[in-house]
Formats: C-alpha cells, structure tokens, sequence
C-alpha cells in the first residue's frame, strides 16, 4: 500500500500537465469551437429572455409541476408544440476565466488524489510502470470522462461535443498515468 501523503508529487504534476493540455486543446487545437452553435434569430430572442429577466441558474422548458401534471393534456400539447430544451443562463458581464480555470485546476488535482487513492491500495512501492499506469490512468479516465455521457442521454447534449470531451479525459487519463507511472515511489 502507498498513501495518498507520499503521492502529492504525482498528483500535483499530473494536475498541472493536464491544465496545460487542456489549454493546448482548447487554444491551439480548438476542435471544440464547434461544439455549441449560435440561437438562430439570436438578437430577438436575447431580447425576449432579457426582458424576462431570469436569474442565473439552470432551467427546463416546458416543465410540469409533478408526474399527473405531465400526463395532462394541457402538457402533452406543450410538448408537442415546442421548443422543448434545457437552458443554463450565467451572471451578464464577460466570464470570471480565473476563477474558473482555478477550479479546473482544483478539479484535476482532486481526481489526481482519487487514481492516488485506487493505485495506492492496489500497488505496493516498486510496483511495475505499467501497473501503476494501469490502475492510475483507469481511474483518470473514469473521474475526467464517464459523467459526461449522461449529459447527452439525460439532457440531449450534442453525442459529438461529449465524445470530443471524452476523448480529451483519455488524454488527460494517460498523461495522469505516465506521470503517476514514472513517480511512483520505490
């Protein structure tokens, strides 16, 4: 067994490649421009939803009070007649990107201390390279991409965008786990 104390250097490491990455991939690379369109008739309908004036949070459209309200009529027609989404409306004004790079940055060290966690009960000190890569990188994988899928099966979210964020927690999975790999303590 090897604690998660004796782990930091791994964790911290691997935290900070994955920032970097992920910034790489989102400036450079930038295959994820496309993963949200812009509204069509985009002007009047910001106008419509400003004079609603909705606080930030997260919604659903058409939205019944309880399970019998969904089987009414009243609601079905609703349904059928649309628009029919899920809408998350942020604080106006430019967004805070330190604070939230800041938590991406916590969020990679914290499933940085869960593959520390797996691996260190699993492996012994001196275990192989590519063990520790095994039981590190699974556990990336898991804690950076399969959440992601039920964005799209519960809340229709674009199958493309996800796999394309999937795709990039495999990465991030295995820079995790050559950094944990190559670190590992004898």
């Amino acid at each position: 067994m090897v604690s998660i104390v004796s782990l930091w250097l791994p964790i911290l490491l691997s935290a900070v490649a994955v920032f970097l990455i992920s910034s790489i991939i989102h400036m450079v690379l930038q295959y994820h421009k496309n993963d949200f369109v812009k509204l069509p008739s985009e002007e009047p309908v910001m106008d419509d939803l400003r004079k609603a004036n909705i606080p930030p949070g997260d919604y659903h459209f058409p939205r019944a009070k309880d399970m019998k309200d969904m089987n009414s009529p009243e609601f079905v027609e609703k349904m059928k007649k649309g628009p029919v989404g899920f809408m998350t409306i942020m604080e106006s004004g430019s967004p805070n990107m330190g604070k939230q790079l800041f938590l991406w940055f916590i969020y990679s060290i914290i499933v940085g201390i869960f593959a520390a966690y797996i691996s260190g009960n699993a492996l012994a000190p001196g275990a192989h390279y590519l063990a520790v890569f095994r039981f590190a990188g699974t556990t990336a994988f898991v804690g950076y991409s399969l959440a992601l899928m039920q964005n799209s099966i519960w809340y229709k979210r674009n199958w493309g965008a996800t796999l394309k964020s999937m795709f990039d927690g495999l990465i991030y999975a295995l820079f995790t786990a050559g950094i944990f790999g190559w670190l590992w303590p004898v």
